[in-house]
């Protein structure tokens, strides 16, 4: 009953959580009391790299032969293409995501016309959403991860001679 959404659902839910780790990721650390200095950016970065393609593949219908099929094996790419372009909206309107010991320096919009200390060129923009783009691999290798798990993990069926066996 939990796991019966369709594929796009699953593509909005996915991106839907990148989005709010998103959005916490540009508040500064220092804001957090205590240990939660440290627990907080961890769970909003986990947000952004780990649970959206999880949440997506576990929830998406699958009939019960289907392992990774063509559309398993685009969810990933797919979906990273999507919170890739959120990211650099995100970026370029808000603000970067902030680092462990950083501060929000605003938009880059404004960085890039600025003179400064708080200047930003356009290579170094280009780098820092180059490291963003590190989602293609995190969602690709989560759904392929999530979507063996499902099934029984590397179990699959080869024939041998007249029978089938199953490993």
């Amino acid at each position: 009953m939990f796991n019966k959404v369709s594929y796009r659902r699953g593509v909005i839910e996915g991106v839907i959580i990148y989005t709010l780790g998103r959005l916490g990721a540009l508040i500064s650390p220092v804001v957090f009391p205590d240990w939660t200095y440290v627990a907080a950016p961890l769970l909003f970065w986990s947000f952004m790299f780990i649970f959206p393609s999880f949440w997506a593949t576990r929830r998406i219908l699958s009939t019960r032969r289907e392992r990774l099929s063509k559309r398993f094996w685009l969810l990933g790419p797919r979906l990273a293409a999507i919170c890739f372009a959120i990211d650099l909206f995100l970026s370029l309107a808000i603000g970067q995501a902030v680092k462990l010991f950083g501060v929000q320096q605003g938009p880059v919009l404004l960085r890039l016309l600025q003179s400064g200390p708080d200047h930003m060129s356009l290579l170094q923009f280009g780098v820092a959403e180059l490291l963003s783009a590190s989602l293609f691999a995190f969602f690709t290798m989560g759904v392929i991860c999530t979507r063996l798990a499902q099934g029984g993990f590397l179990r699959f069926t080869m024939p041998a001679g007249g029978n089938r066996v199953t490993l």
